[in-house]
């Protein structure tokens, strides 16, 4: 048998303390599967002695996890700490310069630095790899890359964040206003310690950059992803669109069109029949459309210590086996910078608002909407409170910027009562 794979782990949270553990528990399978013993020579965290479930004596221990990154004694480094700057990065590149291959599962690091990475590490002749820093068990990054390489993509979308999809889908079964899910969730200890990274669209906005950048052959483009939150959902919007046959998703969609290429993370109505309408929970789906494969819908655990780890074993069990692939699926020199556009493909768009409430009110707000060529497919009153109407409408299809040149129009008409609330219906 072939000498080990030698791994030193940076980072013993809840993903590290599983890695361990597979590698401890699955050693003999590791082997059988690689053809050679998977091993770890050394660790790093903040806190030596914490109970993590799993003994670490085994392993020499570094303070400093750049230091760990450059001991002779480990062949791949493997970083979990997570932040998108500081020990995670500076590790890390010391670890690609040090001749060592490199599996993270830092969405944050790889959305902010990654062609700047995916860089060195070629310049080095050594891997990155990140299967672990998206949807988590979901091997999503190896189908992009291997599985899916013949194809042009043409659509990537998914629920790519579990606490989100958690805090809807409890709005909807148990009837809890966003204010109340979201207490649940932290409750339950789902939010990460800025729940904004959550909540706030953050967290899966780097992980659909990351995305796009592999299927459409561009460099990471974080900073062009439009975020939007959950925030304003409300549980009005949560039974309008039940009623519709619709449910309310915080949805990435990236595709490269014409004009350059289109990221979004923010809540939509999709249809409830669809696989992405049934996700409940805290489970993750990405869809990915390919013009000879069509569509292919992967649904999954995307957080949590087993699901997690496994992804970070997959990339470690490639590089056992001597598979050697580019960080984003081809040579970072060929990546090309990406032209943002802004979501110009049309669709329907629900609007929920409070008018002021008296004669003509709603009238103004159609006159705006028909100004701009935008037509009302449905249009609903319910309820009357504090001198407030609430209305909803869906339009037919139309652009986003009509919508905006609407929006803008209505505030000017002095009969809106609070902002409007706007939902994309996606076609899934």
């Amino acid at each position: 048998m072939s000498d080990p794979l030698r791994l030193g782990i940076a980072g013993l949270g809840t993903v590290g303390a599983g890695v361990v553990k597979i590698v401890r528990q699955k050693a003999a399978l590791l082997a059988e599967r690689t053809g050679r013993p998977v091993t770890i020579s050394a660790v790093s965290a903040r806190h030596r002695d914490a109970d993590r479930g799993v003994s670490l004596s085994d392993y020499a221990w570094e303070d400093d996890p750049v230091q760990l990154a450059g001991r002779d004694d480990i062949d791949v480094f493997v970083e979990l700490m997570g932040g998108s700057d500081g020990p995670a990065k500076a590790a890390t590149e010391a670890a690609l310069r040090a001749g060592k291959d490199v599996v993270t599962a830092n969405k944050a690091m790889l959305a902010h630095n990654g062609q700047a990475l995916a860089e060195l590490a070629e310049e080095q002749g050594r891997v990155l790899r990140f299967e672990a820093a998206v949807a988590g068990g979901i091997p999503v990054i190896k189908a992009l890359t291997e599985g899916l390489a013949g194809n042009e993509i043409t659509r990537v979308m998914g629920v790519m964040n579990g606490t989100c999809n958690y805090i809807l889908t409890r709005m909807e079964s148990a009837g809890l206003t966003y204010d109340e899910a979201f207490a649940e969730a932290d409750g339950l200890g789902y939010l990460e310690a800025d729940p904004e990274l959550d909540v706030g669209g953050i967290d899966a906005g780097h992980k659909l950059s990351l995305l796009a950048a592999i299927a459409y052959g561009t460099q990471v483009a974080f900073d062009s992803v439009e975020l939007e939150g959950i925030g304003k959902i409300s549980i009005d919007d949560i039974r309008q669109a039940s009623d519709m046959g619709f449910k309310i998703k915080l949805l990435g969609v990236s595709r490269m069109t014409g004009r350059g290429l289109e990221q979004r993370m923010a809540p939509c109505l999709v249809p409830a029949t669809s696989p992405l309408g049934q996700l409940d929970g805290g489970t993750n789906m990405v869809v990915i459309e390919g013009d000879q494969v069509g569509q292919i819908v992967m649904r999954g655990a995307g957080a949590g210590e087993g699901p997690t780890a496994s992804a970070v074993m997959g990339d470690v069990m490639d590089i056992a086996r001597g598979t050697r692939l580019s960080t984003f699926g081809q040579p970072a020199s060929s990546l090309r910078a990406a032209t943002a556009a802004k979501s110009a493909t049309p669709a329907p768009f629900y609007l929920r608002m409070s008018l002021v409430d008296k004669p003509g009110a709603l009238a103004k707000i159609a006159t705006v909407l028909g100004e701009v060529g935008i037509s009302i497919d449905r249009m609903r009153q319910y309820g009357h409170s504090e001198g407030a109407a609430p209305v909803l409408i869906v339009t037919h299809k139309s652009a986003r910027d009509a919508l905006d040149r609407a929006l803008e129009a209505m505030a000017g008409t002095g009969v809106l009562a609070s902002d409007p609330v706007v939902l994309r219906i996606e076609e899934v």
